[in-house]
């Protein structure tokens, strides 16, 4: 009977080990994920008057980044807000970055 006892112990750690190489973990979601931007006029409005505001502060040409920053607002809302001002004719582009026509 010893031997069986033995023979089901080992036999067990390699049933968990399975079960655990199987069962994968939900990947956490992003950060960005779990804002969601909504997009309707309103709000671009919004965002087009930060980026403004932000340009305007800074008196010089700023990149996509510079003006998300500056802005305190994402990436995405800064783009939102880019496509209302230039639209309008309100900026002005060169290289990679965006001034205040």
């Amino acid at each position: 009977m010893a031997e069986k006892k033995v023979t089901k112990k080992a036999a067990a750690p390699k049933a968990e080990e399975a079960k655990k190489s199987t069962v994968k973990k939900a990947a956490a979601p992003k950060k960005d994920a779990a804002k969601a931007i909504v997009v309707n006029a309103e709000n671009a409005g919004f965002k087009a008057g930060d980026v403004y505001q932000a340009l305007a502060a800074a008196e010089k040409a700023l990149s996509v980044k510079e003006i998300a920053k500056a802005a305190k607002i994402s990436e995405e809302e800064t783009l939102l807000g880019l496509g209302w001002l230039f639209k309008e004719g309100k900026l002005a582009a060169a290289d990679d970055k965006v001034t205040l026509a």
